[in-house]
């Protein structure tokens, strides 16, 4: 299995992530509604909006099963955070980097993930992501529409002051 390399720009991105004062809140509909419509457009068992921290992926929305956070390195979206656009694994048992992943290994055994990396202040904090049970193809359309996905889940405005909208969550910061 590989773990995630960390990102260049990690200790900003962490300084980003926990000036959200997000971590480890009570889940809220806003951010479930989000995830809830990537499991319909997807049609796919699991969807999440996950955040990254120094040690876990937390999930602020994570709907199709049960976990609030996994470790770091067992995660796709660890690897997901490196990109700029999608990251996509059709078949993990059949990708060299997670067939022997833990995550593909126990009950339900995951097969397939799309992410989009969620950006914030010029640094990747989470993504949305879809997962499912057996391999899937993923097209050009399909990563078009994952990226509109996670942009609705982090608009940026300008005009002195940045609005933040992370699934409906609004934080303002002056830059």
């Amino acid at each position: 299995m590989k773990k995630p390399d960390i990102p260049a720009d990690e200790e900003r991105r962490l300084e980003t992530l926990h000036s959200l004062n997000i971590l480890d809140t009570p889940p809220e509909e806003r951010f479930d509604r989000l995830t809830r419509l990537a499991m319909r457009l997807f049609n796919v068992p699991v969807a999440q909006v996950s955040l990254i921290d120094e040690a876990r992926q937390w999930f602020k929305s994570c709907l199709g099963i049960d976990p609030v956070e996994v470790p770091r390195d067992l995660t796709f979206c660890g690897h997901a955070i490196l990109c700029e656009g999608p990251f996509v694994i059709e078949d993990a048992s059949k990708d060299a980097r997670f067939a022997d992943n833990p995550l593909i290994a126990i009950n339900p055994k995951v097969r397939f993930y799309a992410g989009y990396p969620l950006e914030i202040n010029g640094s990747n904090i989470g993504t949305l992501c879809i997962l499912d049970y057996v391999p899937r193809k993923f097209s050009d359309a399909d990563q078009v529409l994952l990226e509109d996905l996670a942009y609705m889940a982090q608009q940026v405005k300008g005009g002195g002051i940045i609005l933040i909208f992370l699934g409906g969550f609004f934080e303002f910061v002056r830059y």
